[in-house]
């Protein structure tokens, strides 16, 4: 296993750190513990692109996996984050299914013999949920965070939706050959 993928795989490992750190009540910094997870993961997420790239080591698990953490590390995130009552559930249904019905496309698509890569659209949406989730981790009460958040968490929701019909648009034949 290369060094970007074991990257990958160091991301999905911090997971239930995280989320223990999220839920569990009366961990000393709970917040600041959790919010330094997620960034060192998130940190992980473009590292491992850059590696990859720059030394060649693109693998076809790595296209797989690579966009599959991210969606395990965000999407815990979310759902910690509804149980924490800082994010309604509603918004993390529609970020969820999103990601399932990608997940599921690349599936097909992998059986048809065809991996598909993050788009631009996938990136910007990735960046903007890791942003609303580190404000989200942090839980200021200040009223300038406040509306961070409630932006960051529109900008999300509407990237999330867009990024969807771009994979859909630009990969319909690949459905459209599986059925």
């Amino acid at each position: 296993m290369n060094l970007p993928n074991k990257l990958t795989m160091f991301r999905v490992f911090l997971i239930p750190f995280f989320v223990a750190a999220m839920l569990i009540p009366g961990i000393p910094a709970g917040n600041i513990i959790a919010v330094v997870i997620f960034l060192v993961a998130s940190f992980t997420d473009l590292l491992d692109g850059k590696i990859a790239r720059k030394y060649n080591l693109v693998t076809n698990f790595g296209k797989f996996m690579d966009p599959l953490a991210d969606k395990l590390l965000v999407c815990s995130a979310l759902i910690c984050f509804v149980g924490l009552d800082r994010l309604p559930a509603w918004i993390v249904i529609v970020i969820i299914s999103r990601e399932f019905i990608i997940s599921g496309f690349r599936l097909v698509a992998s059986n048809a013999g065809v991996v598909i890569a993050a788009s631009y659209w996938g990136k910007f949406k990735t960046v903007s949920q890791m942003i609303l989730c580190v404000l989200l981790i942090l839980n200021i009460g200040h009223p300038v965070f406040q509306v961070l958040g409630t932006v960051f968490t529109w900008i999300a929701l509407i990237l999330t939706v867009v990024s969807l019909i771009d994979y859909l648009i630009k990969n319909k034949g690949v459905i459209g050959d599986a059925v």
